[in-house]
């Protein structure tokens, strides 16, 4: 057998291989964790379709017009669709909770907010639908509101607009004055301040509250967000779907699909696109949470980038060990079956001879006490 030479110019490729994975694993695993923590893109993951699900959010110009009846109309054409489709939930009961679909809406405005301590202007945005859902946001105290309660005069708040109106930010179960409205605090988020929060527009205190309740008792500007999780069977369908039954015009919307959206392949379809990502004719102001997307979008495009040059050293270098020993290898497919049934004949054959010992067994030891019986008698 040939002896393999070891030299010092192997070693030294071979170790710088390994650095190469190592590398190329760190920033897969710090790419991943940037991935994980962008909850608001990931509402499709959390919302379990056996058929696939797809998130698509749709952010509109303030000429748009979209209404909360718009919305309220696209979800029944949607419901219609879904049914000539043959699209339903499998063994659905009667008077389960369950659905198909999941959406959610908001407008920015701003509201007066007031107490016994103290009276201030906070930016507010009037939700709809199932909003906290698809936002999940760090609570302190409480809980979220939902498009399923009866009373609409409830809100969220941060824990800014809590120390200033009260001093303190376990506040949750007290009144707040909105617009002179009575509202109940029914939760306190900590609000993010981080470098990345600042750039995309999250700079002041907000309050969440009903749409209803910010339009009677606030200012507010038309809706300018809507998304929505639904069943995708087959790629584009969701898609189709919204652009179809949504009925606003193309050159004042923007839709992206969010499922998948910080996959390798979106990434290095997305560095592809990077001279000219922030180029838009559209007058459409993103909220906060796509301003973010969209900032992590390009991070991990690059951390994407680097992981495909790092990963390209190691395998460059194994397919080139695999053809090495192809090309000398010393044996064929046909020695490789002749092997594998030499193999399974032996082991059948040392199946065989173990059932033939196990029989052989009883009948000596039978034989045996037998013998010893007579011999007594």
């Amino acid at each position: 057998m040939k002896k393999i030479r070891i030299t010092k110019q192997k070693i030294i490729g071979t170790l710088i291989c390994i650095a190469f994975a190592i590398v190329a694993l760190t920033l897969h695993l710090i790419r991943n964790g940037i991935i994980e923590k962008q909850v608001s893109q990931q509402m499709a993951e959390r919302w379990h379709m056996e058929t696939g699900a797809a998130q698509i959010s749709c952010f509109f110009t303030s000429n748009a017009g979209v209404t909360a009846n718009q919305i309220i109309g696209f979800e029944h054409s949607l419901d219609s669709a879904l049914q000539e489709a043959s699209i339903t939930l499998e063994n659905e009961e009667e008077g389960s909770s369950a659905r198909l679909w999941s959406d959610a809406y908001s407008a920015k405005g701003s509201a007066m907010l007031s107490t016994k301590r103290a009276t201030i202007s906070a930016k507010a945005i009037g939700v709809g639908g199932d909003f906290f859902q698809f936002h999940p946001m760090d609570l302190e105290y409480g809980n979220y509101f939902s498009d399923s309660d009866v009373n609409k005069d409830l809100v969220v708040i941060d824990e800014e607009i809590a120390w200033q109106l009260f001093g303190g930010i376990n506040v949750t179960g007290k009144i707040i004055d909105v617009g002179g409205q009575p509202h109940l605090i029914v939760g306190v988020i900590k609000r993010p301040q981080g470098k990345m929060e600042q750039n995309a527009g999250l700079t002041d205190s907000i309050i969440y509250m009903s749409y209803e309740s910010l339009e009677q008792h606030g200012s507010m500007e038309p809706i300018s967000h809507f998304e929505i999780v639904m069943p995708n069977p087959i790629k584009g369908f969701a898609m189709d779907m919204v652009k179809d039954k949504l009925s606003v015009n193309p050159d004042e919307v923007v839709m992206i699909e969010n499922t998948k959206r910080f996959s390798y392949e979106r990434s290095l379809k997305h560095l592809k696109e990077f001279p000219y990502r922030s180029m838009t004719a559209k007058a459409i102001i993103y909220p906060y949470w796509e301003n973010l997307a969209r900032g992590y979008e390009d991070i991990v495009a690059l951390y994407a980038l680097f992981v495909v040059l790092f990963s390209a050293v190691p395998a460059i270098a194994l397919l080139i060990l695999i053809i090495q020993l192809w090309r000398h290898k010393k044996w064929t497919a046909k020695s490789i079956c002749e092997k594998i049934g030499d193999k399974i004949y032996q082991l059948r054959a040392n199946l065989r001879n173990n059932r033939r010992s196990k029989k052989r067994v009883p009948i000596n030891i039978n034989f045996d006490e037998e013998e010893k019986n007579e011999k007594v008698e």
